[in-house]
């Protein structure tokens, strides 16, 4: 038997902040819309909401048609309702954020986008809609949780040295940090595994290749362990 609401249900979408990281900056993932409104402008990946789709499988369901990602990880971040914030209608969208390596993920436009394209959070172009916000605000989550769970091993290869660990700390936290007390720390948590391999082809002193060891960061974490760098 159909149901008649008394109240109009504003529409619901999902936007997703993809973070990765090169070499020497933390990058964004944008598409150039071909729809309008704002067509031609960069936006976050993102769209509607299906009545039988879950928040979750939203954000993936259309991180796969606009960009090809799959299998990434990915956290709500926070629900953006301002009312004028979509020239269209009455729009509420929830907001994720992902991390990616670059390494293995290929990323391409979909039907309803000119472009996909990694752009530097410290150069970004006009965004559409309230899309700059909701950067801002996946950034600022980002940096604090960097601080107490290790998260930021989702924008490395599975095999990095801690060259490269450390400069996704200063990358992300917006400052220099001391390399030997940092290195310390990180090895003194007992979660890295060093292995017998180091870096190939590159042009300086080829340095040790650790793996982060999720398995005992979990174990360790059930045992009262406190993550902070």
């Amino acid at each position: 038997m159909p149901f008649s609401y008394e109240f109009a249900r504003p529409a619901l979408t999902v936007d997703i902040v993809v973070f990765a990281l090169d070499e020497a900056d933390l990058q964004v993932m944008l598409i150039e819309r071909d729809l309008e409104p704002f067509a031609g402008r960069w936006a976050l990946p993102g769209g509607f909401v299906r009545v039988e789709e879950t928040l979750e499988e939203a954000a993936r369901r259309e991180l796969q048609e606009e960009t090809g990602l799959v299998n990434i990880y990915l956290e709500q971040l926070y629900t953006f309702g301002e009312v004028e914030r979509d020239p269209r209608e009455r729009v509420v969208t929830v907001a994720y954020y992902a991390l990616v390596n670059l390494q293995g993920h290929n990323v391409r436009a979909s039907t309803d986008a000119r472009n996909a394209a990694w752009f530097a959070v410290s150069d970004l172009p006009d965004l559409a809609f309230d899309h700059e916000q909701i950067v801002d605000a996946a950034l600022e989550r980002l940096r604090g949780k960097l601080r107490y769970q290790p998260v930021g091993f989702e924008l490395l290869p599975r095999k990095f040295p801690l060259r490269q660990l450390q400069h996704l700390y200063e990358v992300v936290l917006d400052r220099e940090l001391d390399k030997r007390n940092f290195r310390k720390k990180m090895l003194s948590m007992d979660i890295l595994v060093e292995l017998n391999e180091i870096e190939k082809d590159v042009a300086h002193r080829a340095a040790k290749l650790y793996r982060f060891d999720k398995a005992k960061y979990d174990r360790r974490t059930r045992g009262g362990f406190n993550f902070e760098v």
